[in-house]
Order: C-alpha cells, then sequence, then structure tokens
C-alpha cells in the first residue's frame, strides 16, 4: 500500500477527526466480519505468520528473515510466503535475497506451491487479516516509536485491528529502538496476561561501507522514516538533511535528480535503506548507498524454543 499516514494517526490520543471518521471505522468493522469465512488449517507445514495490527513500518520482513535464518541453522526446510503486489516488489526481491520465496495474488495458492516443493515451515509476511488461513503461529509486530497511534482503527486511526484482538494471539514483537516499552506492554498484557512480549532494535551490518565522518542526506519510502533515522543516528552518522516518502513509493528521476543535486550542493554522502534501494537500483545513481540491518532480539533462544516447540 502506498501511503504516507495522516498525522493524527499518531497523535496520542484521537482528535476531532479521529470521532468524526468513527463512524466509517465502524462500518469497516463489519465489512471485514461479514466477508469472514472458516479459515483452512493446512496440515501438511507449519505456517507461521508474521503480521501487524499497526499499518505499515513494524518489522515484518526483517523478523520474517530472522525466523527463516533461525530454521536454516537448526536444519529445517523453511521457506517465505508472501500476497503478490506489484508495489511490493522492493520486499519481494529482499525476501529472494535470504531464501525461498512464494509469491502469488492467492496465499493459498502460493502455500501449496511450497508443500509440493516439500517445505516443512512457511513464514507468511503479512497476511494476518486473511481469512483463508488458519496459521499454525501468529506473530505481532509493533514498531516501538509509533507504538499504536491513537488507537483506533482504520480511517480514524492506523490500526488494522482493534487492539483487544490481541486476546488472540501468543507473541507480539516490539521492534525499534525506543526508551519506553512500558505503556504498550501493560495494555498487552492487560488484554492478554499470557501473551509473549519480545522486544529487538535494528542494527546495521554493512557499516564497515561508510564513513561516520562524512556528512548524508537520507531519504526513505518506508513504513517508519523515523526509525532509519534513529537507528543512524545511534551509530553516530551526521544526517544534514533527510526525506520522508510514502511506503513503497515510486521514485521518478525528478526525485533522484533532486535528492542528488541537493547533496551535492550540500556536500553530502546519500544514503537510503535496503528496501528503497530495491526501488532504484539499475538506474543510474551509483552515488546512492544503502544501509544494510537486521533485527537483534533481547532474548533470542526465546523466540528460538517457541519456533522449535512449533516444529
Amino acid at each position: 500500500m502506498n501511503l504516507k499516514k495522516p498525522r493524527f494517526w499518531d497523535y496520542k490520543k484521537p482528535n476531532f477527526i479521529s470521532y468524526f471518521l468513527w463512524p466509517i471505522a465502524i462500518l469497516v468493522k463489519i465489512l471485514f466480519v461479514l466477508k469472514s469465512k472458516k479459515k483452512i488449517k493446512f496440515k501438511k507445514i507449519k505456517t507461521i505468520c508474521v503480521g501487524n495490527i499497526y499499518i505499515g513500518g513494524t518489522g515484518k520482513t526483517s523478523l520474517a528473515i530472522k525466523i527463516n535464518n533461525i530454521f536454516l541453522k537448526n536444519n529445517i526446510k523453511s521457506c517465505f510466503v508472501k500476497k503478490y503486489y506489484k508495489s511490493q516488489v522492493d520486499e519481494q526481491n529482499i525476501l529472494k535475497n535470504n531464501g525461498k520465496l512464494f509469491c502469488e495474488k492467492k496465499r493459498d495458492k502460493a502455500l501449496n506451491q511450497a508443500i509440493k516443493e516439500n517445505y516443512q515451515i512457511a513464514i507468511f509476511d503479512d497476511g494476518l487479516q486473511d481469512n483463508s488461513i488458519d496459521y499454525d503461529i501468529n506473530l505481532i509486530c509493533f514498531n516501538g516509536n509509533n507504538g499504536i497511534g491513537n488507537g483506533m482503527t482504520i480511517p480514524s486511526g492506523p490500526l488494522r485491528q482493534d487492539l483487544n484482538s490481541l486476546k488472540n494471539y501468543q507473541h507480539i514483537f516490539l521492534n525499534g529502538k525506543i526508551d519506553d516499552y512500558s505503556e504498550l506492554e501493560k495494555k498487552a498484557l492487560k488484554i492478554n496476561p499470557e501473551i509473549n512480549i519480545h522486544k529487538s532494535k535494528y542494527v546495521p551490518t554493512n557499516l564497515n561501507e561508510f564513513n561516520i565522518n562524512n556528512s548524508y542526506l537520507v531519504f526513505s519510502g518506508i513504513g517508519n522514516h523515523k526509525t532509519f533515522i534513529s537507528m543512524l543516528k545511534e551509530y553516530r552518522f551526521k544526517i544534514i538533511k533527510n526525506f520522508e516518502f510514502s511506503d513503497h513509493y515510486n521514485y521518478k528521476d525528478k526525485d533522484l535528480k533532486k535528492i542528488t543535486y541537493l547533496a551535492k550542493t550540500l556536500n553530502c554522502k546519500i544514503i537510503t535503506t535496503e528496501k528503497d534501494f530495491q526501488r532504484i537500483k539499475n538506474r543510474g545513481y551509483e552515488n546512492i548507498k544503502f544501509i544494510k540491518s537486521e533485527l537483534k532480539l533481547d532474548n533470542e533462544e526465546k523466540l528460538v524454543k517457541a519456533l522449535l516447540d512449533l516444529k
């Protein structure tokens, strides 16, 4: 989804616009329930859904890659499954670079292909709100900087479903560097005292390719630009200017020329994300480099145990 979120979504409390849109949010919930049908349990393969309630920028793809690496280390044949969207080729390419990806317009079709190739585990990057599949385990991602925004559902707020739905899930992940997770933790545990809470942060893996003594112009079109900037600042990058585009933004040459010109004027190097780079590579902008990052969990053994128990 190409979306630049309205600012009021991330206010700490709903404002008048949120309440004005509330009837539409109720209608959206009703339509979702009416479209619900009996979910199918696939017995020939174990399924893991890495999903979110807060829309966009919660670290689903990074967590899916982390999970796949855990299975590979334990000699378990796992793969990625993702619904095909033309606008999400960037994420599809990243998954392909980190494992086997089955990508179709319908997730169950992709899953059946994985079964035919004798995969033991299918890791879904997104799909929590898919009414067709009964997953063996659901992992719900939040971004620490945003939490639940104003706490309301689309279009009144940034939530794809009500926070009370956490009572139906086993694990949540608080991804990204923040100062205090306690508010979201308390809310989650109040809704579901048995839920497992995992915390993580993004760490760059190719710092050796950059000189932090340089000045940098940074841009991204991802779900959470602030988290990307926060990570760079933590590793002492000197950011002179930064630009935020909508998630999965389709960069035009005029955008990239403007960025390149401004960086030259400011005597800056240019950095973007790996996801953004997938959309601009092979277009002649060799001066644009990307930071590659991964999730570092505060207690990886806890996740490993949960995953291997599933197997």
